[in-house]
């Protein structure tokens, strides 16, 4: 029997063109330029102590940390952008996963490796440090693909929920953390038994980024949202204190936040579905879909 032709592919009429919006994208490229700065500051950094005062050059490292707390802002902005335009699409989507790789998957890995693993593991045992690092990217990487799939497919895990931690808040917890045990050691040589903390929580978030446990994503806040006067006082004075005491309570203040945001996806379930609208400002009453 003669073999079937190829089914042929319809070309796509002129409103199915691609779709690249301006500003979203704007956000999105920041977010990608501030992951491949902060690896060339990781690259750049020596970390080897001083000899007169026998410090290690910290600078470097806390730059870089920086620019991946920044990538994490250009990163909550770009698709919120892209939902109050009403310009979502899939070159978005994917344009934004490739950045998230790079800025919240790559540089901190590298940044691990760099600051702890490779110290603890050497000479024949370095590829031990190495296979811990490409881990957590592996899993981001995994989070990121199973998330476009359930968005391409419009299946639960890409709605009001994330499934599995977000990756960029997976790289806040490791970026906040790392500038929080710096600030404890900055004037030693090295960064204490506090540093062994690092790759634990690298794993720990490797395995929390590929679960299937729900957290939710805010994407019904945006500048429509309402809420309590209270709520509105306590926000305003808490961006207050940060901007006046940001040098004293900062370091403190972001671990704390990315720490609290991964424990609610486990005590979420045990909460009333009262609470978890109050916390997470929802106002839908549309069953609950995962991300």
């Amino acid at each position: 029997m003669d073999a079937k032709p190829p089914a042929k592919v319809p070309a796509p009429n002129d409103g199915e063109r691609l779709k690249i919006y301006f500003l979203p994208n704007l956000f999105t490229a920041g977010n990608l330029f501030c992951g491949f700065v902060a690896l060339t500051k990781i690259v750049e950094a020596r970390l080897l102590p001083d000899p007169l005062t026998g410090n290690v050059d910290w600078w470097p490292i806390k730059v870089a940390l920086a620019f991946i707390l920044l990538a994490c802002i250009f990163d909550l902005f770009d698709g919120r952008v892209a939902r109050m335009g009403g310009h979502e699409s899939p070159f978005g989507r994917e344009f934004d996963s490739l950045a998230d790789l790079v800025s919240f998957g790559v540089a901190p890995a590298f940044l691990v490796h760099r600051v702890v693993l490779h110290d603890v593991f050497r000479d024949e045992y370095a590829a031990f440090g190495w296979f811990i690092a490409s881990i957590y990217l592996l899993c981001g990487a995994f989070r990121l693909a199973r998330f476009n799939c359930l968005s391409a497919m419009n299946l639960p895990g890409a709605g009001k929920d994330f499934l599995g931690f977000p990756i960029p808040s997976a790289a806040g917890l490791v970026a906040s953390l790392t500038l929080f045990i710096i600030k404890l050691n900055e004037k030693e040589k090295d960064l204490g038994h506090w540093g062994y903390l690092l790759p634990v929580v690298l794993i720990f978030l490797s395995a929390m980024m590929v679960s299937e446990v729900r957290y939710p994503s805010f994407k019904s806040l945006g500048l429509r949202s309402t809420t309590t006067f209270l709520k509105v006082i306590v926000a305003a004075m808490f961006v207050g204190a940060l901007l006046i005491l940001q040098e004293k309570i900062l370091y403190y203040v972001l671990p704390l936040l990315f720490t609290a945001y991964l424990l609610y996806g486990f005590i979420r379930p045990w909460l009333s579905r009262a609470w978890r609208r109050e916390i997470e400002e929802d106002d839908d009453d549309e069953p609950e879909a995962g991300h």
